[in-house]
């Protein structure tokens, strides 16, 4: 392998290692999968707290398939609603609900607290280095 190669694996496992952790302090402290949580972390920066369910998919890097279920769970659990869309009767929006502000709300401080730890376990600041730590 060449050192890039190197480097790359290094980064996917470093990567991967991060997102177990965020996945297992959202799931046991709030009940949220990783998706779940940038669903609702993506639906409450847009305009409106909404988004058609193909930007939600592709803002998740996520098939349809995928997308609809989670939004199947996250409706169920009254965190989101879905609309159509007023233009086109085809088209279908995911709308953040009170209570999925909320949810998201109650697990960002655990989510940052968790991904500065796991940054800081997992040896890549490096990779975080130039991001702020706002709100966000």
């Amino acid at each position: 392998m060449t050192k890039r190669s190197d480097a790359w694996l290094r980064t996917i496992h470093m990567v991967a290692s991060v997102e177990g952790d965020l996945g297992k302090v959202l799931q046991d402290r709030h009940g949220l999968g990783l998706s779940d949580y940038r669903a609702l972390q993506a639906l409450s920066q847009s305009p409106d707290s909404e988004l058609r369910m193909q930007e939600l998919a592709a803002h998740l890097r996520l098939n349809q398939s995928s997308v609809s279920r989670m939004v199947e769970r996250l409706e169920r659990g009254g965190l989101t609603v879905r609309d159509l869309c007023p233009d086109d009767k085809r088209g279908v929006y995911t709308v953040l609900t009170d209570t999925g502000r909320q949810r998201l709300n109650a697990a960002r401080p655990d989510y940052e607290a968790a991904l500065e730890a796991a940054v800081r376990e997992h040896g890549c600041p490096e990779l975080l280095a130039g991001a702020s730590t706002g709100g966000g």
